[in-house]
C-alpha cells in the first residue's frame, strides 16, 4: 500500500473503500473482506445510514485478529443538520458509536452547506440555514473541539472549493488535513489541487469512476461515461488492465488519494491492484487531457427556488 502523510506524520493510505451507496447486508461482508485482501482506508458518513453495520465488520474484524485499528483509516462526516457548535460533538459521538470505534482517523464537514436540525434532507426554505446564520467558521471550530477531546486525529473538508478553503485557513486553529472532492480525469480539479497542495492539504477524490450506480434522479441523460472514454479503453487495452485500473492508477499517480466504492469481492481486489500500477508520462499527459470540469454529482438537489444555496454558490465557480 502507498500512503499520503498529514503533516504530523500520520499515513493515509492512498486507496480506500467508499460506502456511499453499499446496502445493507451488502457492507459487512464487504468491509471484511476489503479488510482481508489488505483494504486499511475505509469511508463513511452518517448520511449514509450504514454506519452500524460497518461498525459491526470492522469490531468483527478487530477481534478476529484480521487487523489492528492502529492500522486503520476511518473517516466520517458531518450531516449539513448538525453544522451549529452545539450539535457537531454530539453527531461525532453517534457515528463513533454506530462505528464501535472510539476515535476516527478523519472528520469531515460533508459539504459547505446548513440544514436546520434534524433536517436529513430539505423540504422547503425553512429547512436550510444560510452560511450567514450558521458560519463554517462556527461549524470548524465544533471540529476542532473535537480534536481536543479526542474524537477524531485530524478533521476536514469535503466539497470544499479554493475560496471556503481559504476562509477557514485564515481563520482557523487546527489546519485541514484533508480536502475531498469529486475528482476523475473529467473533473482534474488542477486549480483546487494546486492550492492544497502549496498548503499541505491532502486531497481525496470522491466518484473516481464515475458512480454510475447512483440514483437516476441525480444522473444526466446525455453523461459521458469514464470507463467508455476512448482514452481510457485504449491505455486500458495497451497494459492489459480495466478502464477502471486505469483512472484509479492515474488518481494515486498525480498524490492523491481515492476510495471506490464497491461490495464485489473481485471488484474490490482488482480496484486495490491499481495502487501498484505506474502510468508512463505520456499516459498521464493523455488521459489529464480529458478534463473539461464535467461534475457528475453537481449538487444541483441542494439548489434552486427554496434554497437559499446556488449550484454556483456551492462551488464558488
Amino acid at each position: 500500500m502507498r500512503f499520503l502523510y498529514c503533516e504530523n506524520g500520520d499515513r493515509l493510505p492512498v486507496l480506500g473503500l467508499g460506502t456511499w451507496k453499499a446496502e445493507a447486508g451488502e457492507v459487512y461482508r464487504a468491509v471484511r473482506h476489503a479488510i482481508s485482501v489488505g483494504y486499511r482506508h475505509f469511508d463513511c458518513a452518517a448520511i449514509y445510514g450504514n454506519e452500524g453495520e460497518i461498525g459491526r465488520g470492522l469490531t468483527d474484524a478487530l477481534v478476529a485478529g484480521d487487523v489492528q485499528r492502529s492500522d486503520l483509516w476511518i473517516t466520517s462526516k458531518l450531516w449539513n443538520d448538525s453544522h451549529r457548535k452545539a450539535a457537531a460533538g454530539p453527531a461525532l459521538e453517534k457515528t463513533l458509536t454506530d462505528l464501535q470505534l472510539e476515535y476516527l482517523d478523519l472528520y469531515l464537514i460533508h459539504w459547505p452547506i446548513a440544514f436546520k436540525e434534524g433536517v436529513s434532507f430539505p423540504h422547503s426554505r425553512e429547512d436550510f440555514y444560510t452560511l450567514a446564520e450558521v458560519p463554517l467558521a462556527e461549524t470548524w471550530s465544533a471540529l476542532e473541539d473535537c480534536v481536543d477531546r479526542g474524537l477524531t486525529r485530524h478533521i476536514g473538508t469535503s466539497n470544499f472549493s479554493v475560496t471556503k478553503l481559504q476562509n477557514l485557513l485564515d481563520s482557523c486553529r487546527i489546519r485541514p488535513a484533508v480536502n475531498q472532492v469529486e475528482m476523475h480525469p473529467l473533473l482534474s480539479q488542477q486549480k483546487l489541487k494546486k492550492f492544497c497542495d502549496a498548503n499541505s492539504v491532502l486531497m481525496t477524490a470522491y466518484s473516481p469512476l464515475g458512480s454510475g450506480d447512483r440514483s437516476t434522479m441525480m444522473k444526466a441523460a446525455d453523461e459521458p461515461l469514464l470507463m467508455e472514454l476512448e482514452v481510457i479503453v485504449d491505455v486500458a487495452a495497451g497494459r492489459g488492465i480495466s478502464p477502471a485500473q486505469v483512472l484509479l492508477a492515474w488518481a494515486v499517480n498525480r498524490g492523491t488519494a481515492v476510495i471506490p466504492k464497491s461490495v464485489d469481492p473481485g471488484r474490490m481486489e482488482q480496484n486495490l491492484a491499481a495502487v501498484d500500477i505506474e502510468l508512463s508520462s505520456d499516459e498521464m499527459a493523455r488521459i489529464d487531457s480529458l478534463d473539461r470540469h464535467y461534475r457528475y454529482v453537481k449538487g444541483g438537489f441542494f439548489a434552486g427556488r427554496n434554497s437559499p444555496y446556488t449550484i454556483g454558490g456551492i462551488w464558488d465557480e
